[in-house]
């Protein structure tokens, strides 16, 4: 039984559980858990539920029996209100509890706001037009000759864009520290791969030679028993390459590409440049559109929204450090920075994600905006083109999930053709 009382942005639902029902979670509550507990003369998963009340305590089972109970509620309530929507789960206050009365308790949620667009009818946003010079082609040439480059052995000063092979072995007041060690390590002069300062005392060594090079570890360093601290590194050059890289003339680019002449390898390198352009101005133009309508719509989230939402992209954030080997806590020391000011952006980013939601939520509702069975086919023709299969055999492979991001792809690229029609001309 339960009694519901809506308080602006609130809702209040007062539940009561009689004894009976009461009863019955606390049987469900001991069947599901009863294979955990162990008391001598009994098997394990057929001790009687009063002698694992009596070894364990009267509420043992309490706190299952009480969530599950009050969940069923919760949900049955929702299915009969279906005009009730919940931005949060509901916090949870046991109001009274006797064993032949039950229990009454109160669940308080946080509604979903109410969104107001702002006017449509002149959007702003504009497209930028997308260009590529000549200096953006000469840049992806050199990239190429860096990529065909090779490195020979001089017998000469070291340079900036050299490679010396070096052995080092770094100390802070005299004492080695772990990872300062090295021998036959590669490093290209003018890179910026070590400490600040460290490059630059190695050019004009000659193969052969040592020196100490005196360097400070930056104060954001990552690992926290170095940060700040001045260090000697002694080392000694094994070796000096300099980087020869080709000429990319006709039979450069006739060896190396699809191509037979450099005016078409340039010229395709600009088609190539010129489509990336236009995918970016393109995505920079629709983006702009929706920050634009988000901008203009009125909404007052529940920070418990912004919370739920930052809570999750840290967990993901946690999850994509881990494919890396790296915690939290480590990247926050690598950044220098910390975790209050860490959570404090991602609750930042959390609101501007859940207003943007629920704006686009709202927008696709007043315009009644949908996706037919005709999209979806077409979606999947596109699909099944790409992947060079059948329509029949890309439906017999697609899951409810990849439904879902076909319905969700179909929805914003209406939602996007929406905003264009609205602009002002």
């Amino acid at each position: 039984m339960y009694k519901y009382d809506r308080q602006e942005k609130q809702g209040k639902l007062k539940v009561t559980i009689n004894s009976k029902d009461w009863e019955a979670a606390l049987e469900k509550a001991y069947e599901k858990n009863k294979g955990k507990y162990k008391v001598q003369g009994f098997r394990q998963g057929k001790v009687p539920r009063r002698v694992i009340e009596q070894n364990y305590g009267d509420t043992v089972f309490f706190d299952d029996a009480f969530n599950d109970v009050i969940s069923q509620e919760f949900a049955k309530f929702l299915r009969e209100n279906k005009d009730v929507h919940p931005a949060s789960m509901p916090d949870v206050n046991m109001d009274s509890f006797t064993a032949d009365k039950g229990i009454e308790a109160t669940l308080t949620f946080d509604l979903m706001p109410e969104v107001t667009l702002g006017s449509l009818s002149a959007l702003k946003a504009k497209k930028t037009k997308a260009k590529v010079d000549d200096k953006a082609v000469e840049v992806e040439i050199e990239r190429m000759r860096s990529a065909h480059a090779r490195f020979v052995e001089a017998d000469r000063e070291a340079k900036n864009g050299d490679i010396v092979c070096i052995d080092f072995s770094g100390s802070v007041n005299g004492k080695k520290f772990e990872g300062g060690t090295a021998e036959n390590y590669r490093l290209e002069l003018g890179s910026h791969t070590f400490i600040e300062g460290f490059e630059e005392q190695l050019v004009g060594m000659k193969k052969g030679e040592s020196k100490d090079v005196n360097v400070t570890f930056p104060k954001e360093y990552h690992e926290a028993s170095l940060k700040g601290k001045p260090a000697v590194f002694a080392v000694t050059v094994k070796k000096v390459e300099e980087k020869q890289v080709p000429d990319v003339d006709d039979k450069f680019v006739s060896d190396c590409t699809e191509f037979e002449t450099l005016d078409e390898y340039k010229k395709s390198i600009k088609e190539k440049l010129l489509q990336d352009a236009e995918r970016k101005a393109d995505f920079d133009f629709e983006n702009a559109l929706i920050e634009e309508v988000v901008a203009g719509a009125t909404v007052d989230i529940p920070h418990s929204m912004i919370h739920d939402e930052a809570h999750h992209m840290i967990h993901n954030f946690e999850h994509r450090l881990s494919h890396q080997n790296m915690t939290l806590e480590t990247y926050l020391q690598y950044t220098g920075s910390t975790f209050d000011a860490f959570h404090e952006k991602m609750e930042k980013d959390a609101e501007k994600t859940v207003k943007t939601r629920l704006v686009l939520q709202k927008l696709i509702s007043e315009n009644k905006i949908e996706v037919s069975d005709a999209d979806l086919e077409e979606k999947y023709k596109v699909y099944a083109s790409q992947y060079g299969m059948s329509e029949e055999e890309l439906k017999k492979n697609v899951s409810q999930d990849d439904v879902a991001y076909f319905e969700n792809e179909i929805l914003m690229e209406k939602v996007i053709a929406f905003l264009k029609s609205k602009q002002s001309k």
